[in-house]
């Protein structure tokens, strides 16, 4: 008698779940996607309003305090004196102050006179002064008390902000162009999609439990200033062959530890379709993303996995139910610089003034300073930009000369030298609790060495520097990327230091930065380094030639 033959497949392992609710996979295989599925992130409003302001910190739930908390801007911020060897270490509770971080998001980067003047008294009056501008138009504020925060929300929403899903894995702010509806060359003005979507669809909790945070740009800027090809998903104006304006669809961008750019589905949308497509591709996030893993919980890795033309063809058939027509690519950007700084003409005869803070670091008296000085000169608009600076909008012409001059006394530069103007840095170890080094203090510092140094280098250069490897401040697309980290130094010390990128950029030809096998600086030698690799570019750049393009043929010996 035979014996029977075995089945083929009888020692194949059935795929392990990566969590995806549309394929089935509902029961949370994390303690993140398990507290989401215990209760809305966006319920802890109220228990805030009324449980926690009044019985101060000591009465919060660990599960709201470190997680659900961010559905509303806020985070614990990092207790004193803790340095950065203890950052991967010690447990939150030990790295947890009894301080908030929180972040106040502005849509598309507008802000009313008032609006302004409200978030400056909000960081005067609980704050400790604090302001931050970030690489995402928001303002950050620090050393926020629990017992406040009821106040603090009455004040922004009287004036029509918000710190809804500021954080949190929900859908964070909507970038857009800080010259959007001014600007002569624009393609299109994304503003009322931008309100459209921020109406629909931030606070529904139809998106409040997303795998991981979601970022969203939408604009037609010319100068393509709202970074689309590292968004989640990037709506971006280009005019079609019949001559009507809209927006091409970029998805899957992210940096972090895994970077990868944005990828076209190659879909034309018209301005009255992009709250519907948006809708759609947040769900396929919402619904495909992968949840087993947090750091593969991004859109990035899905989009990657699939390729573009699946993306767009689940998005058509499951979500809009339409299918969209094939449209153009982005024309390529018209700036080598997406900041928006300096004096330019608006279409409307007035000029914008766009400034340069100091690494996006402000105070509750410098944004009222701000507002008077635009107030002074007839504005009452004010932009942040992505890239940690702000514009003043609607100056006439007769008003320029005095308006740049008030912005100059006050130390918030309108015709800044490369370093103040193209270097940025995330919050850093002085507040956030997975930072390892001080980046503030020492990018302010580094700025000031490289002004004195190299006083007539003019070309473009963009600095990053950042405390750990999530990329807050976007190292691997930066000329000179700072990737913090603790090296040792000459003698032998752990000190703070960064590992260096080189050569990332976006736009025409958008690579990530190459890491020098054993480049890595300490903060001290950071300006001799940066001086070094700086006039070594100089020397040797070609006419026209990029640092980014001059990076990838140059020795190795001269980027060290």
């Amino acid at each position: 008698m035979s014996t029977p033959a075995r089945p083929a497949n009888r020692h194949h392992r059935r795929p392990r779940g990566e969590g995806q609710w549309a394929l089935g996979y509902r029961e949370p295989l994390n303690k993140n996607e398990e507290n989401k599925k215990n209760d809305d992130g966006l319920n802890v409003r109220q228990r805030i309003i009324d449980i926690y302001s009044k019985g101060g910190f000591d009465s919060i739930d660990p599960a709201d305090l470190r997680g659900r908390f961010r559905w509303f801007g806020l985070y614990t911020q990092r207790k004193p004196g803790i340095d950065g060897g203890k950052t991967a270490i010690l447990p939150d509770e030990e790295l947890d102050d009894r301080y908030f971080m929180l972040r106040v998001r502005i849509d598309g980067g507008q802000l009313s006179l008032e609006q302004l003047r409200t978030i400056a008294d909000i960081s005067n009056d609980y704050g400790r002064g604090t302001a931050d501008v970030t690489d995402r138009q928001n303002i950050q504020l620090h050393w926020i008390e629990i017992e406040s925060v009821p106040d603090i929300w009455r004040r922004l929403e009287a004036v029509g902000l918000s710190t809804t899903e500021a954080c949190g894995d929900t859908p964070r702010v909507i970038l857009g162009c800080p010259l959007a509806g001014i600007d002569a060359g624009e393609v299109i003005d994304g503003t009322p999609q931008i309100h459209e979507i921020y109406d629909r669809y931030v606070g529904d909790k139809a998106f409040s439990n997303l795998p991981r945070k979601f970022k969203t740009a939408i604009s037609g800027c010319t100068a393509h200033c709202t970074v689309h090809e590292i968004n989640d998903v990037a709506f971006v104006g280009v005019v079609n062959e019949q001559g009507e304006p809209g927006f091409d669809v970029w998805v899957g961008g992210g940096l972090s530890t895994n970077p990868m750019f944005a990828q076209r589905i190659g879909a034309f949308v018209r301005p009255d379709q992009v709250h519907e497509v948006w809708a759609g591709v947040t769900g396929i996030f919402r619904d495909y993303g992968y949840r087993r893993l947090r750091h593969r919980a991004r859109i990035k890795f899905l989009v990657n996995d699939w390729g573009a033309e699946k993306f767009r063809q689940v998005l058509e058939t499951e979500y809009l139910q339409y299918a969209l027509p094939d449209g153009p690519a982005p024309e390529a950007p018209q700036s080598g610089r997406r900041d928006h700084v300096g004096v330019h003409p608006q279409r409307d005869g007035n000029f914008y003034v766009g400034f340069a803070p100091r690494v996006g670091r402000l105070d509750g008296d410098t944004l009222h300073r701000i507002a008077d000085i635009a107030e002074r000169h007839g504005s009452a608009r004010i932009r942040t930009t992505v890239e940690q600076k702000m514009v003043i909008l609607d100056v006439a012409p007769d008003q320029v000369e005095s308006i740049v001059s008030e912005l100059e006394a006050a130390d918030l530069q309108v015709n800044p030298s490369t370093f103040r103007r193209q270097t940025m840095a995330c919050t850093g170890i002085e507040y956030c609790k997975i930072a390892i080094v001080e980046t503030k203090a020492t990018a302010s510092a580094l700025i000031d060495e490289l002004e004195r140094r190299l006083p007539d280098f003019a070309e473009p250069l963009t600095i990053n520097v950042n405390g750990c490897p999530n990329s807050c401040a976007r190292i691997q697309v930066a000329d000179i990327g700072l990737k913090g980290q603790l090296v040792a130094n000459d003698k032998g010390e752990q000190v703070e230091g960064f590992q260096v990128h080189l050569g990332g950029s976006i736009g025409l030809n958008p690579t990530f930065g190459r890491k020098v096998r054993g480049l890595k600086a300490t903060a001290e030698e950071l300006p001799d380094y940066v001086e070094r690799v700086a006039r070594n570019f100089e020397k040797q750049r070609n006419e026209g030639e990029t640092f980014a393009e001059w990076v990838q043929r140059a020795d190795e010996s001269d980027l060290k």
